[in-house]
């Protein structure tokens, strides 16, 4: 197995593209819990090109009904990318300061409850900027959201085989 980079620019420019609207390759979970992890996970595929088809523990879509829970569950993709050690994307928690274009925000409540995810477009020393579903956003900056608390997830690069 080696490591690749993760292509930032990829995961941004498929957020760009997506954040308003919905790619019908993937289902549209709107009306059944939100979307928003969903569409992170499909910033992160495109930015990775790899998905981990390990049933339960790993992260793959392949239709609505066929797919793992750590592609659209908040803390299902936030454990997937933490301990992942095998092929896709792995993450560390850093903090916002230290986060970049393609990185991963996950919003929470005051009992550590998280519910929502975002992806990072920019990040300066004024703002972060991101994008998101459920309710759809595009460099809409971080301080717009009303939260107790946040993640956020450095992604470290990609585990692919030779």
């Amino acid at each position: 197995m080696i490591t690749v980079e993760y292509n930032r620019q990829n995961a941004v420019l498929y957020a760009k593209k997506w954040a308003l609207l919905r790619n019908h390759e993937y289902y549209n979970f709107d009306n059944i819990g939100g979307d928003c992890t969903n569409f992170v996970s499909q910033c992160i595929y495109a930015g990775s090109e790899i998905m981990n088809y390990t049933n339960v523990f790993g992260w793959f879509y392949i239709d609505a009904s066929n797919r793992t829970a750590s592609w659209t569950g908040v803390e299902f993709l936030y454990n997937f990318l933490i301990s992942n050690k095998s092929v896709g994307p792995f993450a560390v928690e850093t903090n916002q300061s230290l986060v970049t274009t393609g990185d991963i925000i996950q919003l929470g409540d005051q009992n550590r409850r998280f519910y929502h995810s975002l992806i990072v477009l920019d990040n300066n020393s004024v703002n972060t900027f991101v994008a998101a579903h459920s309710t759809n956003a595009i460099n809409t900056p971080l301080s717009d959201y009303s939260f107790y608390t946040a993640r956020f997830l450095h992604i470290k690069g990609v585990r692919k085989w030779l």
